[in-house]
């Protein structure tokens, strides 16, 4: 009789040994999740697995009891940190080097230097809630040797190298074919932040992306007005999205069912995250997602994932150059449907929705 094959990839066997919770799902409440004893770390956490992560990035939650701090750490993995709640501060330093403090407050994002140590300490009264999105699933299955990834001395001096201003909020930005970006190493609220005007994904929307740290793991912001909706779009694995204003609801689907899921009798396989402030999701890869606002405000999304300018992955830019990019139509070559392609279906349900919470449907008219 044929044993059956393990399919546990390192990564998922070494977060399960962590001891803490690991939640699962196409989407989480972050401030909601239940939360362990997290030993190593000195506070308590839990790790998210997303369906669409597909073990191209992870996610972690972390709290930091009330002025207390969590132990120092380095590893081998690029981390994005996002604080939920709370106030506190980043020490960040390397061997020969003095240390680098920053303080941070809700909405604050920011991202340890590779291979550096750095300690999370809460200076307020209140817990503080961080969730962090990082590429630890491919590191770990590739060296599958966590000593390795937490104790390498190497100094990755081309990312950090003690610069005094290097936690100040970048004032760089510009424009890169059709997407607008933002060199930062920190933000102080990302749901306050400046975007861009940008209406390629989405009527009165704007769009700024981020390169920090010097990593391949990077990221945007978006938001779309309300009374209105995204254009859907496929990519690749491993974004999360986290949502900062309003509420609402995604949908998703496979791509390979076509731009018609609804029309063509494939409704039933379409999957519906509803949201707020504090939800997290990811679609999985090569799946259509599309955002619906049904709030009082503006609608805005952080999205953590691959596509950095300057640290190109290979197989994000093979995708690219094979799909066309997201803010691209499907007619051209692209993953993006335009208002006037898209399932009819869709923009019904919506304004069905927007009408029984009493908020204007102010979608623009569909071409003919």
């Amino acid at each position: 009789m044929a044993e059956s094959m393990d399919k546990t990839t390192y990564y998922e066997s070494w977060i399960r040994q962590e001891g803490v919770p690991v939640v699962e799902g196409y989407g989480v409440d972050v401030a909601g999740i239940t939360l362990g004893p997290w030993t190593r770390r000195g506070g308590r956490g839990a790790f998210v697995q997303l369906r669409g992560m597909e073990g191209a990035t992870g996610m972690e939650v972390m709290e930091v009891p009330p002025g207390k701090a969590l132990e120092p750490e380095k590893h081998l993995y690029e981390k994005v940190i996002y604080v939920v709640e709370g106030l506190g501060s980043t020490e960040v330093w390397q061997e020969g080097q003095g240390k680098r403090f920053f303080e941070w407050g809700p909405g604050s994002l920011f991202a340890p230097p590779l291979n550096c140590w750095y300690r999370l300490v809460n200076g307020g009264r209140d817990r503080a809630l961080l969730a962090a999105v990082t590429n630890a699933p491919m590191i770990m299955d590739m060296f599958h040797n966590s000593d390795f990834i937490f104790s390498c001395d190497y100094q990755f001096k081309d990312r950090y190298n003690g610069e005094e201003e290097y936690f100040a909020v970048g004032k760089k930005r510009y424009t890169l074919g059709r997407g607008n970006y933002w060199d930062t190493n920190f933000i102080a609220d990302v749901a306050t932040a400046t975007i861009d005007a940008h209406e390629w994904k989405a009527a009165g929307g704007g769009f700024t992306g981020f390169e920090i740290a010097g990593n391949a793991l990077v990221g945007h912001l978006v938001e779309w007005p309300v009374g209105m909706y995204h254009k859907a779009h496929y990519h690749g694995a491993g974004a999360v999205l986290l949502i900062l204003k309003s509420e609402g609801y995604t949908i998703m689907w496979p791509n390979e069912l076509g731009i018609h899921p609804y029309q063509d009798g494939h409704g039933d396989q379409v999957v519906r995250v509803d949201w707020r402030p504090g939800t997290a999701f990811g679609p999985p890869n090569g799946w259509f997602h599309q955002h619906f606002n049904l709030g009082s405000e503006k609608a805005r999304q952080l999205a953590l994932r691959y596509g950095s300018k300057k640290h190109k992955m290979g197989f994000y830019v093979a995708a690219q150059k094979r799909d066309g990019g997201v803010f691209i139509s499907v007619k051209e070559g692209g993953t993006l449907i335009e208002y006037e392609d898209e399932d009819p279906e869709i923009r019904r349900i919506y304004q069905a929705e927007v009408k029984k919470r009493g908020i204007p449907f102010d979608m623009p008219p569909v071409k003919s």
